[in-house]
């Protein structure tokens, strides 16, 4: 297929008469020049130049392509001018996302992003994400505050408990409080992405609890669907809950987490009340 390389290596042949020259116009080696004009002669099935040793010299066909390759390069350049003055895209809003948010949570918050500037979403570990923030990765993470947060750029978004999670259907889902004797005989659904998983280990444990597990699983939404199948409970943030599955209390389950965003230190407005991120993380992010 002929490319506009192609027509700019024969015009610049064209007008120079000279591999050297116009190898030198167009800041090649000549022997790369000399394959690029053989293999335009091969897609055009005919010789374009006669060579001597001091110039070459267009054939009959050579003639009759400089007019296309003059119309056609002039029409590329007007192309190029068009954009010389539209404005460049704007970067987007990079965000990173702890696995662990809740995506029909996630997906109400970018739906209400109304910016005119882009937005771009990763996902990564609590560790991974503060991380990339202070490595200039991204611009805000939306992850799980700590204490000290509250010296950096940051807004709270959502306060939660853990719960534990079952079908609808379930003999205990009327249950007001659940004890850990009751779930004893239940099958459990692991959720490895939980930022309590060790400690939510250790409390089963600590009250003899050790129940055969169906799934072991990093993605919260299979995890939830399989409760939901009614194959296992799990524990989880109350706000992962959703249709046909309930979220009800453990006792002496106390494990609470605050969601929330965190920006660089040099980029506080992300976080302001009324910045387009803070509006849709609250509008998305409501208990």
């Amino acid at each position: 297929m002929m490319k506009r390389a192609h027509l700019r290596q024969f015009l610049a042949l064209v007008e120079t008469g000279n591999f050297t020259r116009a190898a030198e116009r167009l800041g090649v080696a000549q022997p790369t020049l000399s394959a690029a004009i053989a293999e335009l002669e091969r897609l055009a099935g005919t010789r374009l130049f006669l060579r001597d040793k001091r110039q070459v010299r267009l054939t009959d066909a050579g003639a009759r392509l400089v007019t296309h390759a003059r119309a056609i390069e002039r029409e590329f350049r007007a192309a190029e001018a068009a954009f010389v003055d539209a404005p460049a895209p704007l970067a987007p809003l990079r965000l990173g996302v702890i696995p662990s948010v809740a995506t029909a949570m996630l997906s109400v918050m970018v739906n209400l992003w109304t910016a005119t500037q882009p937005l771009a979403l990763s996902e990564g570990t609590d560790a991974e994400l503060r991380r990339k923030l202070g490595d200039g990765q991204v611009d805000a993470i939306l992850t799980l505050l700590r204490p000290d947060d509250a010296d950096r750029p940051s807004l709270p978004l959502l306060d939660e408990g853990y719960r534990l999670l079952m079908p609808a259907d379930h003999r205990l889902a009327s249950a007001a409080l659940i004890d850990a004797r009751d779930v004893a005989a239940e099958t459990m659904i692991a959720r490895r992405s939980c930022e309590i998983l060790g400690e939510t280990s250790r409390w089963f444990t600590q009250r003899g609890v050790r129940p055969p597990f169906f799934l072991r699983s990093s993605n919260d939404d299979r995890c939830i669907e399989m409760v939901r199948a009614g194959m296992g409970v799990t524990t989880a943030p109350q706000s992962l809950a959703r249709e046909g599955v309930i979220a009800v209390p453990l006792a002496d389950y106390d494990f609470r987490r605050t969601l929330g965003l965190l920006a660089g230190r040099d980029r506080p407005d992300l976080v302001a009340e009324e910045s387009p991120l803070a509006k849709a993380c609250k509008g998305g992010f409501q208990p």
